[in-house]
C-alpha cells in the first residue's frame, strides 16, 4: 500500500473510530453520512461463524424464493460472518450462493501457519470461547474489553504468510472482490486502540481486506499500518448503525444473545430499543429451536454448514409471508 493510501486509511479509521464508538456515553451517528429517506430499509447480518454464514445465506435464499428480495435493502450492515454474507449477496443471487453451499464437498479446517513455517493445531472453538470469556470477565466495561481483546490478538499475531493465507481464504469466498454501489457497511475493531471502525466503499480499503478484518477473531489482521479484530467485539449485530432507517430487518445467527454483561448494552435487545426510540420499525429472525445447536461453540464446524443452510432456507420460506407487509 502506498504512502498516500496508508495516510487516507489512517484518517478514515480514526474518524470512523471517533464517531462510531458503541458505548452509551457517546451518541450514535448516521454511518452512511447522509439522512436516510423516510421509507428506506436496512438489512443487518450478524456474526455467527461458518455455520452462521451458511444460515444467513439460507434465510435470504428462502425469503427470495418466497418472493421477498431483502438483498434490495438500501443499507446492508455486515459483521464478522455477516460481513462475508453482505459481500456475497451484493454480487451474486441468493439461489446461486445457496446452491454453492449445498454442492460443496465436506471440508476440513486447515491449521494455521506458525512463524517459520509448518502447521500448528488450531484451537477448538470451545478453547477460543474460554479465552475470550476470561477477557470479558476481567474487563471493566465494553471499551476495556475491546482493548483487552485487541492486545490478546496482537500477542497471537501471525506472520506475513498467515496474513496472506487468510486474505486468500476470504477472497475465495466472495463472488466479487469489488465494493458494490449499494451501501454496505463492514464493521471491525482497531486492535491497538480498541476503537470500533466501519468500512465502506469510500474508506480506501479493499472489500476483501474489510471482510478479512471483520472476521479476524483469533489474530489481528493487518491493513496498511493498522491491525484489526472481529467487528463482533463492537456489537455482534451492530444494528444500531441503521439509526434513521424506517424499516430494519436483523438476521442474528446467535439469536440476539451476547456474552457480555447486560449493563454494557451490547445485546441485540438494546440495539432494537435504540432503533425503535428513533422511530425505526424493527423485525428480527433467529435460528429456531431445531437449529440453534449449530451456533455458539459449533459455529466453526464446517460439517454443519449444509445443515445450517437448509435450516435457514426453511425459516426464510416460513417467515416470508409474515414479513412481506413490513418489508415491501
Amino acid at each position: 500500500m502506498d504512502t498516500t493510501h496508508s495516510s487516507t486509511l489512517r484518517r478514515t479509521s480514526t474518524t470512523a473510530s471517533n464517531r462510531l464508538r458503541s458505548d452509551q456515553d457517546q451518541p450514535q451517528i448516521d454511518a452512511t453520512k447522509r439522512a436516510p429517506a423516510a421509507d428506506e430499509r436496512a438489512l443487518v447480518l450478524g456474526g455467527g461463524g461458518s455455520t452462521g454464514n451458511a444460515w444467513l445465506i439460507g434465510v435470504i435464499s428462502g425469503l427470495f424464493d418466497a418472493g421477498l428480495g431483502v438483498t434490495e435493502a438500501d443499507l446492508i450492515i455486515g459483521t464478522s460472518a455477516g460481513s462475508t454474507a453482505a459481500a456475497q449477496i451484493t454480487s451474486a443471487t441468493p439461489p446461486e450462493l445457496l446452491a454453492a453451499i449445498l454442492a460443496a464437498a465436506p471440508q476440513q479446517r486447515t491449521d494455521p501457519v506458525k512463524p517459520g513455517g509448518g502447521r500448528v493445531p488450531k484451537a477448538p472453538a470451545a478453547n477460543q470461547m474460554e479465552r475470550t470469556n476470561a477477557i470479558i470477565a476481567a474487563a471493566e466495561d465494553a471499551t476495556d474489553m475491546r482493548r483487552r481483546m485487541g492486545t490478546a490478538a496482537l500477542e497471537m499475531d501471525s506472520d506475513a504468510s498467515g496474513q496472506t493465507g487468510w486474505r486468500a481464504t476470504v477472497a475465495a469466498r466472495l463472488p466479487s472482490r469489488h465494493w458494490p454501489q449499494q451501501t454496505v457497511l463492514i464493521t471491525a475493531v482497531d486492535a491497538h486502540t480498541g476503537e470500533p471502525v466501519v468500512f465502506d466503499r469510500h474508506s480506501g480499503v479493499d472489500l476483501v481486506d474489510a471482510v478479512a478484518a471483520s472476521c479476524a477473531s483469533g489474530f489481528a489482521y493487518s491493513i496498511g499500518g493498522s491491525r484489526y479484530i472481529d467487528g463482533g467485539y463492537r456489537r455482534n449485530e451492530n444494528a444500531d448503525l441503521a439509526a434513521g432507517y424506517e424499516r430494519v430487518l436483523v438476521l442474528s445467527p446467535f439469536g440476539g444473545r451476547s456474552r457480555t454483561p447486560l449493563d454494557w448494552g451490547m445485546q441485540l435487545a438494546a440495539q432494537v430499543d435504540e432503533l425503535r426510540a428513533g422511530g425505526s420499525r424493527v423485525e428480527t429472525i433467529f435460528p429456531d429451536n431445531n437449529s440453534e445447536h449449530m451456533f455458539g461453540a459449533n459455529a466453526m464446524d464446517l460439517s454443519l454448514r449444509l445443515s445450517a443452510a437448509r435450516a435457514g432456507y426453511d425459516q426464510g420460506r416460513a417467515v416470508a409471508e409474515r414479513l412481506a407487509a413490513f418489508w415491501r
